[in-house]
């Protein structure tokens, strides 16, 4: 235990000590949220994936999906890194950072028309903070079973330093951390694997035990059946083309060349993480019980959100697990970084900037975005004490929300002008409330973000088709 104080007090005054460093350095708005425009590929390759795959990823997905789907889940971690990366960086990278260029625009609300810029930046202060709060309970469970640290003060503690962190550098001070955080997580996740299979007596007799258990574990359809599986493949690959906190790094990258190599980083980086952290996820089964786990499980049924601490516990040697928790804190970390900046960029520089007062000044808009920052990170660390839901459910009604939002709009007005304002503002609004009807009517949060996202990218096109056709007939 010493030893685990002394590594996380070393990586906490490194964490500091980049915040001082960026905000030495971060002197203005473009500096503070886009690191002057002129980040390299490396680091744009690590904080891009760092960011996407977060304490949600290992903690509560992993753990909940695994636990249902078993290595069907695997899936999951072939559309993220083929789509989600590979077809992100591909087809939208260039094309975004010539977009941000031309405009002269710093966030994707910028890019919409007046309404959809108020319209998106509300929607992303309400269902970011949701999100950050996800990530802030997986956290909080992850130092609960390793240091036998109170819930509450858990989330105290990776609030303060998430708020230092960010408030202080922003941008400069992501992508100075990244490329470690994005390290320690690549070593992190192959001494899981390692660990998992040594543990379990080998790949063929972990995947004998699963089938023991539930032949469909094994099988390419989990036990929940394609749509839910679907549904998940669908969600979490191709709403990263239109997440606010993921697409920023392509306004911040340095050029097209930059892009091409970080793309390739990415993606393998991508590649390593979701297929172990999924693999992982469905060995759950294999290693946890309500005799073996107690703290897992509640009158027998498995608390999802605790399944992966309770694993790692089980599974990673002492000496080692100190490893595994930095590689949980990077990721988080990474990922609270990137929703918190987007988060005040939306109150900052999209609402109060674009609506309250055009002509603020760069020096009073770059402190504005650093005091939002801290509140932001208050009213997660806030709601995440309360526990509202599961890390999933919260997860997917978040990004299923934010993609409905943003896909539509963002994606066609990227690759045609055919589409127009009637066609983008219906996309974005009745794909949210396509979302958000169907949550609250009971369907599961990925599903329910599935329906709306796909409503949203099929409304744009079709709506912009016809409104040009019925304002013909009433001219006539």
């Amino acid at each position: 235990m010493p030893f685990k104080i002394i590594v996380l007090a070393v990586y906490a005054f490194i964490i500091v000590a980049v915040g001082i460093t960026g905000f030495r350095k971060a002197r203005s708005f473009s500096d503070f949220f886009l690191g002057g425009g002129k980040v390299g590929a490396w680091m744009t390759a690590f904080t891009y994936g760092a960011a996407y795959f977060s304490a949600v990823l290992f903690i509560g997905f992993a753990g909940k999906i695994g636990w249902g789907f078993g290595y069907s889940g695997l899936w999951i971690a072939l559309g993220n890194t083929l789509i989600g990366v590979l077809g992100v960086w591909w087809l939208l990278g260039y094309r975004i950072k010539k977009m941000s260029l031309e405009y002269n625009v710093h966030t994707m609300a910028e890019f919409l028309d007046k309404f959809l810029k108020f319209f998106s930046s509300l929607c992303i202060f309400v269902f970011f903070i949701p999100y950050s709060a996800a990530v802030f309970m997986g956290l909080s469970y992850l130092f609960r079973s390793t240091f036998g640290i109170d819930y509450a003060l858990a989330l105290i503690l990776m609030g303060g330093f998430t708020a230092i962190y960010i408030v202080l550098g922003g941008y400069k001070s992501i992508t100075m951390i990244d490329m470690v955080f994005g390290m320690i997580m690549l070593v992190g996740v192959i001494v899981l694997l390692i660990s998992v299979l040594d543990k379990g007596g080998g790949l063929v007799n972990i995947s004998s035990g699963i089938s023991a258990i539930d032949p469909k574990l094994v099988s390419i359809i989990g036990p929940p059946g394609w749509w839910p599986l679907f549904s998940l493949v669908f969600l979490t690959s191709v709403a990263p083309m239109a997440m606010p906190q993921l697409i920023q790094k392509f306004y911040a990258i340095r050029d097209k060349r930059a892009i091409r190599i970080g793309m390739i980083g990415s993606s393998m980086f991508a590649l390593i993480i979701t297929g172990i952290g999924y693999f992982t996820g469905a060995t759950t089964r294999f290693f946890l019980n309500p005799d073996s786990a107690p703290r897992a499980f509640n009158n027998g049924k498995p608390v999802f959100d605790a399944l992966m601490p309770e694993l790692l516990t089980n599974v990673i040697p002492e000496g080692l697990s100190v490893l595994i928790l930095l590689l949980i804190l990077s990721a988080s970390m990474s990922t609270l970084a990137a929703l918190v900046l987007i988060s005040s960029s939306a109150i900052a520089k999209d609402f109060y900037a674009g609506f309250i007062n055009i002509d603020v000044s760069d020096k009073h808009l770059t402190l504005l975005m650093r005091f939002s920052s801290a509140i932001i990170v208050i009213l997660s660390v806030i709601l995440a004490y309360y526990r509202p839901s599961t890390i999933v459910s919260i997860l997917g009604i978040s990004w299923g929300a934010i993609g409905s939002v943003f896909l539509g709009p963002f994606i066609w007005g990227l690759f045609t002008k055919r589409m127009n304002r009637i066609g983008a503002i219906s996309s974005s609004v009745v794909g949210l409330a396509t979302c958000i009807i169907l949550y609250s009517q009971g369907t599961p949060s990925p599903q329910a973000g599935t329906i709306g996202m796909i409503v949203s990218l099929i409304l744009n096109p079709i709506v912009s088709f016809l409104t040009p056709t019925l304002a013909n007939k009433k001219e006539h």
